[in-house]
């Protein structure tokens, strides 16, 4: 064993009770562990991804309490009592949700790395503002980078779910 690190049985951990993707989860953390890592590693949802683990490219997105957030810098414990939505909670019966069903129509997508955290960024975007301008879609995804499109297809991809969902009258 390597100097410094502690026996399993020394390390601490911490109870973490919230809801993941709609269902109540109760866990032992690490009081370092990420939420991205929880996320991945202890409840195999891959499709929030790991890329620069310092808050900027947005392939880590998840949404708390419906606010997008970086999982690749925000500690497993600090979900307690929060509901946290991965993209692998988003569609609904089988159904896929509007915005990841926009995104597929219009071509919001090349390699998809970056897609789940835009989708979820959109997610939160639609729930606070119906109908945004393209101004507006361009601002609050600012933190969410795509390497492989211009950004074209994909606010086409987020105007296009706002305008299903404000002619359903919901935010699913």
């Amino acid at each position: 064993m390597a100097e410094g690190r502690l026996k399993a049985e020394q390390r601490q951990f911490i109870p973490v009770t919230f809801t993941l993707n709609g269902k109540p989860q109760e866990i032992q953390v690490e009081p370092h562990e990420l939420l991205i890592d929880v996320i991945r590693n202890r409840f195999g949802f891959t499709g929030t991804k790991r890329s620069c683990d310092v808050q900027v490219c947005g392939a880590c997105t998840v949404l708390v309490d419906g606010r997008p957030l970086s999982s690749c810098t925000f500690l497993a414990f600090e979900a307690r009592g929060r509901d946290v939505l991965t993209i692998e909670g988003l569609a609904q019966n089988g159904k896929l949700h509007p915005l990841q069903q926009a995104f597929i129509e219009h071509g919001g997508f090349q390699c998809g790395f970056c897609t789940p955290g835009m989708i979820l960024a959109a997610k939160s975007l639609l729930d606070q503002n119906a109908n945004p301008t393209r101004q507006e879609i361009i601002h609050f995804m600012d933190g969410n980078i795509c390497r492989c499109t211009g950004y074209k297809k994909i606010l086409e991809s987020i105007q296009a779910a706002a305008k299903t969902l404000r002619q359903r009258g919901s935010r699913v």
